[in-house]
């Protein structure tokens, strides 16, 4: 049979539709995933078209899955964080849902407290398990939305749930029809994915999902879960790594709106951000991410990273304050005593910092041969270098006028004396077997004390 597909408005085949294969034993992929070895990513050369969306934004799951990973925030971090969430994402909301536990007393007070602020952005959803006490909590809190899981992967439906393929449908059908009834609208997370048998399973239980949303008018979102971070970017991979194919799959065999679409990923592989972006570029609008990736084993997909990655894709930040996600990093180490990685992308405070004499020497004749950016503008933080033994001359130069903004006629070179001196008091301390870098403390004092000795 042939219908004009509501996607491409070209004359596909309608024939495609896939039954649940309620085996008998486990598929586990043993293949792919054998235990005793890395995992392997299998090809089958098979390509799905990009098919970015209109409209892609960034969905949160910092007060959730964040707050697995890490000591509880206070009520008080939950809201000054939202509030600079709410500011990275602009006026558009590109930032546009965040995810909050409910179960205790201080969780509901902190999702009061954050409701009271009333902001537009982001909306406020939650997650929970699934029975009806709390889909009732969920409604009387006065939030649309709740996330509820759907595990898919014979790992967990045999091994965890102990139950048949048949059962798990069952169950988890029964689960959407009590949000239904509650009058929320369910956010179904289906996790393991990447495991799970795609056409056998997972597109089968999707169709009865859609089938059961248009029955009941209620619209029904689908998150697909990366749970171990087993998805793959690459054109031509193979199910159920694919993360392209899992879009398209989901699109095209169980007719799931892009809107109601969402990629959550983890960063097992380091693959967490290029993952993200592939489920954009092929049909997912919105991707779930945490603040500074902070998630379960090693984190989810940082969302100051998708933030550029919209702005590189899109060509545009379109409203978003970048300059909150400095904000957020600091408030992350001074407020709550987090220690981020200095080497971290856009938070780090090695990010934008050189060692290198040779790339200092650059920096010195103009900031943008060695800066990925004009970050002093987009992220208030100026390009800097940490003086080592390896800084040389320019590095040296650069670190005076840095640290004494001297521009201009004022400005330091790395020929004049000052530099040499200094230059050889720092060779001096490396011949004597230092091993560390020079604080700026202690360049200040020798400055100091150089000019004393004028």
């Amino acid at each position: 049979m042939l219908e004009i597909s509501r996607k491409t408005n070209l004359l596909e085949q309608a024939s495609y539709k896939y039954s649940l294969q309620d085996v008998k034993e486990p598929n586990l992929y043993r293949d792919m995933y054998n235990y005793e070895e890395a995992p392997k990513i299998a090809f089958n050369q098979r390509r799905v078209p990009m098919n970015m969306p209109e409209d892609i934004w960034i969905t949160d799951t910092s007060f959730r899955d964040g707050q697995q990973a890490m000591a509880p925030y206070t009520v008080k971090q939950i809201v000054d964080l939202f509030k600079l969430m709410s500011r990275l994402g602009g006026p558009y909301g590109l930032i546009r849902q965040s995810e909050f536990f409910i179960y205790s007393e201080k969780d509901r007070q902190a999702v009061q407290e954050c409701m009271d602020l009333g902001l537009k952005f982001p909306e406020i959803t939650t997650w929970i398990r699934a029975n009806k006490k709390d889909f009732k909590l969920v409604r009387d809190l006065g939030i649309k939305e709740t996330g509820i899981l759907v595990s898919c992967s014979d790992y967990h439906i045999f091994k965890k749930m102990n139950m048949t393929r048949k059962q798990a449908v069952e169950y988890y059908l029964e689960t959407i029809r009590s949000a239904f009834d509650a009058g929320v609208v369910p956010r179904c997370h289906l996790e393991d994915i990447t495991r799970a048998d795609f056409y056998g399973f997972v597109v089968p239980f999707v169709n009865e999902i859609m089938k059961l949303s248009e029955e009941a008018g209620v619209p029904v979102k689908i998150r697909a879960c990366d749970t171990m971070g087993y998805g793959v970017p690459y054109t031509g991979a193979a199910l159920p790594r694919s993360v392209s194919g899992i879009i398209y799959g989901l699109q095209h065999y169980s007719g799931v709106p892009s809107e109601m679409l969402e990629w959550h990923g983890h960063n097992d592989f380091y693959h967490a951000v290029s993952n993200a972006s592939t489920a954009w570029l092929y049909g997912c609008c919105a991707v779930n991410c945490s603040l500074l990736g902070i998630g379960e084993r090693t984190g989810n997909i940082p969302l100051e990273a998708m933030v550029f990655e919209y702005a590189g894709l899109r060509g545009s930040l379109d409203g978003m304050d970048t300059t909150a996600i400095t904000d957020i990093g600091k408030y992350f180490e001074e407020e709550i005593g987090y220690e981020i990685p200095p080497r971290t992308p856009f938070v780090g405070e090695d990010f934008n910092v050189t060692k290198a004499g040779i790339h200092a020497d650059g920096l010195l004749k103009d900031e943008e041969v060695y800066n990925i950016f004009n970050t002093e503008k987009l992220l208030k933080r100026k390009p800097g270098v940490t003086v080592s033994k390896t800084s040389g001359l320019a590095g040296i130069a650069y670190w005076i006028n840095d640290h004494y903004n001297l521009t201009g006629e004022n400005e330091i070179r790395k020929e004049d004396p000052i530099v040499a001196e200094l230059k050889e008091w720092i060779d001096r301390q490396y011949d004597e077997g230092r091993t560390t870098n020079i604080s700026n403390r202690e360049l200040r004092e020798k400055l100091k004390e150089m000019k004393q000795n004028d």
